[in-house]
């Protein structure tokens, strides 16, 4: 039977003591929310802080709410909390889209929104969406509050911007009028991780061209988990097809996919071109209030 080296618990009341425990254990320390990643990695030993932070307890971490223009996604909140957002369907559906096809039930209740991004895993589902709309994170420690850009939060495979004596408290997502949103995954089987997967974000003007675009991948390789220059190239003209197709085209090219167990290197550049059109049809239906 596999079992985790030995290690001290805490319970954190809140972010401001979780904050005061990393920084009294040091960087041996680790928080622990959902558990869904963590837990398994100390039982083969690839992991082994020498304390767990608990913060289940910490209330100010949960909920999902408007703060004025934005969508505000406390780290703590349960992918069957975002599933079930009638504010995320309302104004963000690609983030509903990516939580239907994480994992399974049990994972989505006791896994968190934090707790995936701050994993870091190249293959994760919702960096990718929050890439594509543009997403805030919020950072807490010792000296305050900073805000990160999600497309800059990830600065390696399971590695972020996060230091050893911070937390991240919450996601932040600007809403504005006029938008559209859909995530598309292609996995092996159901809630496995993904072979590749594409979401993206429009914004269209009345006569339909693209004021502002988003597009995000995962799983293959894709600087930040974006196409930028994808993005790039749909501002300013028509939401048509060939204008998706195109942008599917230039976000394959600039995908870096490695091959491996999910498959080879060509299926999944195919992959995230299709995904990345697919993605764009969807989200400009919706812009349109075509699509639910």
């Amino acid at each position: 039977m596999q079992v985790p080296a030995q290690f001290e618990y805490e319970r954190a009341t809140s972010v401001a003591h979780a904050v005061e425990l990393l920084t009294r254990y040091g960087p041996d320390s680790r928080l622990v929310a959902g558990g869904h990643s963590l837990i398994p990695m100390m039982k083969l030993r690839i992991a082994e802080p020498e304390t767990l932070i608990d913060i289940n307890d910490v209330a100010e971490l949960t909920g999902i709410r408007l703060d004025g223009t934005e969508l505000v996604l406390g780290a703590m909140a349960r992918h069957a909390d975002l599933l079930a957002s009638p504010l995320a369907v309302e104004h963000f559906p690609i983030l509903v889209d990516a939580e239907r096809v994480i994992a399974d039930p049990v994972v989505r209740n006791r896994g968190t929104v934090g707790g995936s991004l701050c994993q870091a895993d190249p293959s994760e589902d919702l960096s990718a969406a929050f890439a594509a709309v543009h997403a805030v994170a919020v950072i807490e420690g010792a000296d305050g509050r900073r805000q990160v850009p999600v497309r800059e939060f990830h600065v390696g495979p399971y590695q972020t911007v996060v230091g050893d004596a911070e937390i991240l408290v919450e996601i932040r997502v600007p809403v504005r009028p006029g938008g559209g949103s859909a995530y598309e995954k292609v996995e092996r089987r159901v809630g496995d991780w993904s072979v590749a997967a594409a979401g993206a974000a429009l914004w269209l003007d009345p006569t339909g061209v693209v004021t502002d675009a988003g597009i995000g991948l995962t799983a293959v390789g894709a600087a930040q988990f974006a196409a930028a220059r994808a993005e790039e190239f749909l501002r300013g003209v028509p939401g048509s097809d060939d204008a998706f197709t195109e942008a599917g085209r230039i976000a394959a090219e600039d995908c870096r996919p490695v091959a491996d167990q999910r498959g080879p290197v060509d299926y999944k550049r195919h992959l995230a071109g299709e995904l990345t059109t697919r993605a764009l049809r969807r989200a400009a239906a919706r812009a349109r209030g075509q699509e639910a």
